[in-house]
C-alpha cells in the first residue's frame, strides 16, 4: 500500500500527539502505541496498492504552493474496523484550498482506492484503529475537538518497504 500524505507544523503534530497519549493514559487503544518512526499525524489525500503518479503534468505544476495550509478540525468521525471496532479520528473540515489540492492530485494519478478519490474522501486524522464501541464515548470524552492547525509537508508512505519519501516540506 502507498499513500500520499499531508503532515503538520511542529505544534499541530503535538496537538494530535497529545490525544493519543491521553488515550493510552487511559488504557484505550492509541496511535501512542505504534511506535515507527514513521508514525505521525498526517491527512491521506491517496493511497493504494497500485498508486502510481503520471507524467508531470500542467495540473502538477504549483501543487504543493498550497502549502501551507491551515486546517480546521471539527468533531470526531468514526469508520468501521471490524466486528465491534472502529476507528476514531479527527474530522477535517473541508476548504476549497483543500478540496482543489486534493482534486488536482487526482488528475493524474492511477491505482487510488475508490475512497480516497474526489466526492469519496473524507479528509480526517487518525486518533485510535480498533477501538471496542464500547469504549468509544470515553475516548471522544477525552478529545478536545475543536481545533485549528496548519498542513506543513507532504510525504508518501510505502507500507512494502516501511519508508517515508518527503514531497516538500515549508518552513
Amino acid at each position: 500500500m502507498r499513500s500520499i500524505e499531508l503532515v503538520f507544523d511542529g505544534s499541530t503534530d503535538s496537538l494530535i500527539r497529545a490525544d493519543w497519549a491521553r488515550l493510552q493514559a487511559a488504557d484505550l487503544p492509541s496511535l501512542a502505541a505504534h511506535t515507527s518512526p514513521s508514525n505521525s499525524p498526517h491527512i491521506t489525500l491517496a493511497a493504494g496498492a497500485d498508486l502510481q503518479a503520471g507524467p508531470e503534468s500542467p495540473h502538477q505544476q504549483g501543487l504543493w504552493q498550497a502549502l501551507p495550509m491551515n486546517i480546521t478540525f471539527s468533531g470526531a468521525i468514526v469508520f468501521p474496523a471490524g466486528a465491534g471496532k472502529y476507528v476514531l479520528a479527527r474530522a477535517v473540515l473541508l476548504t476549497d484550498p483543500l478540496l482543489d489540492l486534493h482534486r488536482r492530485l487526482h488528475q493524474d494519478l492511477f491505482g487510488a482506492l475508490s475512497l480516497t478519490l474526489p466526492g469519496a474522501w473524507t479528509p480526517h486524522v487518525t486518533i485510535s484503529r480498533r477501538i471496542p464501541g464500547h469504549q468509544l464515548g470515553a475516548a471522544m470524552d477525552l478529545l478536545d475537538l475543536r481545533l485549528e492547525g496548519q498542513c506543513t509537508g507532504a510525504r508518501i508512505w510505502d507500507s512494502a518497504s516501511r519508508t517515508v519519501t518527503p514531497l516538500i516540506e515549508c518552513p
